[in-house]
């Protein structure tokens, strides 16, 4: 990158009081290239040198040394900076060339641990449109994590303990058959859960059968512990399906039942720092001195079982210990946001001052065509079938576009899965939004296969010359290449603000950006001319296509070669 320290160095000189890296973080993109490239907002000075901020603008410019910059001139409150374009093209663009994949790459985390809770489906119900969001953030923030210099640790949190696998085993007793496991487990389970549902509404006893196998199996019945070993393991096939054709791998699948043995601990600890009451029979951590509005976090029932509170404060408790994390994340929907700050004001009053490195990201609900999914009802969009509906869009629009590509089943694939990884990340994270599959998968627009083809355009072009690149001599003096430098130059400062506010859809929306500059250049520019500059331009589209092979892997996104 060419870091803003010329700029920063300028404004030092005349801001004595302000610190480089005061000066530093001040810097913002201007709304439109025609106010510059770099803009110094002087909002903040207004009350310590007591004037207007305009005026504080056009004293800087006055004040300022402008040899190195096109020009410096002051916009009302800004101080808007036009660099050098030839200089700046050349630094930039050799910048790329050189680093590659590891353009934007930073030290910032010096190797610290972020552990990330994602993904999380539960045992023995596929997994549905519901699960992307957590599954794709969580996948997306540990890429941009690992980019800002962080060791990230991925934990799938699998579903795998409660009172449903008590209704499970009891339903397949009851009306299932093994051979009818076997042939489709996930999707058989889910119809005996559902069955089990629509029993129960008729006849409440058969509620008090679940919680009786769910006895069992806690007490470690033989019988109940195999079904239950028998539908995780074949609930985790059908999963691992997905998450190859997604891309995504974990480090870690410890569940809920892994922490069985690690609660009592967390109940020792409360109790040895009296923070436990009782409470209609019950045992709650009260928490209204810290937060009058929120309500006791529930530690054990009144019949002794222990919670999700319980277990999550064990799993806190087991990752510190075992990662030593810096930050711990949770990527999880929303509507769990009380859950957490319970969570960590428990920690908090157990003495445990990294209970402030435990981060909720939350994000909104997707809805299909406007509705919402429950899998207790059965109306569950399954994630299978809309990677497989994905793949089909895909190949449709291949063998429109480009009926001779080569192993267009494998390109359909990268593009499809793509495109709702992609759709689902521009989205800013907590917003709410409606999906709709023919618009996913569309290679116009704000899409995943946009930029998929963008890159694929660039690389196309590289593949038409025979011309050897070098970083020498890269001075382009075409104005129509500003904005594709202007946006290369942004991206470590890109990756560094979406770790910062743990938001992919920065990314994504960068990527989008990119694409947009680079085909408005290749619509308007004879990029293939021999003359002085064309290996000045060919490192410009190599340069394009390395940031977008970046910034698709950082979202967890194929760059397919050709579509």
């Amino acid at each position: 990158m060419v870091d803003n320290i010329q700029i920063v160095e300028a404004l030092n000189a005349v801001l004595t009081d302000l610190t480089l890296q005061e000066i530093s973080e001040k810097l913002e993109a201007p709304k439109s290239s025609d106010l510059g490239d770099v803009a110094f907002p002087t909002f903040t000075l207004a009350k310590t040198l007591h004037k207007a901020p305009q005026l504080i603008a056009a004293d800087i410019v006055a004040a300022i040394d402008q040899e190195g910059f096109e020009k410096v001139v002051a916009t009302g409150p800004y101080v808007n900076f036009f660099l050098d374009k030839v200089a700046t093209s050349n630094q930039v663009l050799k910048t790329v060339f050189d680093l590659e994949g590891a353009y934007g790459d930073n030290v910032d985390g010096q190797g610290a641990k972020v552990t990330i809770d994602m993904s999380s489906p539960n045992i023995a119900k596929p997994m549905s449109m519901g699960h992307l969001r957590s599954t794709v953030i969580g996948n997306a923030l540990a890429n941009i994590t690992a980019k800002n210099g962080y060791a990230p640790v991925k934990i799938n949190h699998l579903g795998d303990w409660g009172t449903q696998f008590g209704k499970l085993i009891y339903a397949y007793k009851a009306w299932g058959s093994e051979e009818e496991v076997k042939s489709d487990p996930i999707a058989t389970l889910l119809k005996y859960y559902v069955e089990f549902h629509e029993k129960a509404k008729e006849n409440d006893s058969l509620n008090d059968e679940g919680r009786a196998w769910f006895k069992k199996l806690e007490d470690g019945d033989e019988e109940a512990h195999r079904l239950w070993q028998w539908f995780r393991a074949e609930s985790l096939k059908e999963f691992s399906e997905i998450y190859d054709r997604l891309d995504i791998t974990f480090d870690s699948f410890n569940g809920e039942a892994f922490y069985n043995d690690k609660m009592d601990k967390v109940v020792d600890l409360l109790e040895e720092k009296n923070l436990l009451v009782e409470s209609q029979g019950a045992q709650i951590v009260d928490l209204s001195h810290i937060n009058p509005n929120l309500t006791p976090a529930m530690i054990k029932r009144s019949d002794g079982a222990t919670l999700y509170m319980t277990r999550d404060l064990a799993a806190a408790l087991y990752r510190k210990e075992t990662y030593d994390f810096a930050k711990s994340l949770y990527v999880v929907g929303g509507e769990q946001r009380e859950h957490f700050v319970q969570m960590k004001a428990v920690l908090s009053l157990m003495g445990f001052e990294w209970s402030d490195d435990i981060e909720h990201i939350a994000f909104g609900l997707i809805t299909f065509n406007g509705k919402k999914m429950s899998t207790r009802k059965g109306d569950v969009v399954l994630l299978k079938d809309v990677l497989d509906d994905a793949h089909e869009l895909a190949l449709k629009q291949i063998q429109e576009k480009n009926p001779a590509l080569g192993d267009k089943d494998t390109v359909a694939e990268e593009v499809g899965a793509g495109a709702v990884v992609f759709h689902d990340l521009m989205n800013d994270r907590t917003n709410n939004f409606d999906f709709n599959l023919e618009e996913v998968v569309r290679f116009e627009g704000d899409t995943g296969p946009y930029v998929q083809y963008t890159n694929a355009r660039a690389k196309s072009i590289l593949r038409k010359t025979s011309v050897q690149l070098t970083s020498d001599d890269l001075n382009l003096t075409d104005p129509a290449t500003w904005d594709i430098i202007t946006t290369l130059n942004n991206f470590p400062k890109t990756v560094q603000r979406a770790w910062q506010q743990r938001e992919a859809s920065i990314i994504a929306k960068y990527a989008l950006n990119l694409s947009r500059a680079f085909n408005k250049y290749y619509a308007n520019s004879k990029i293939l001319t021999e003359d002085v500059q064309l290996n000045a331009r060919l490192v410009l589209v190599k340069s394009v296509s390395i940031v977008l092979t970046e910034s698709l892997r950082l979202l967890g996104v194929k760059a397919p070669e050709e579509m």
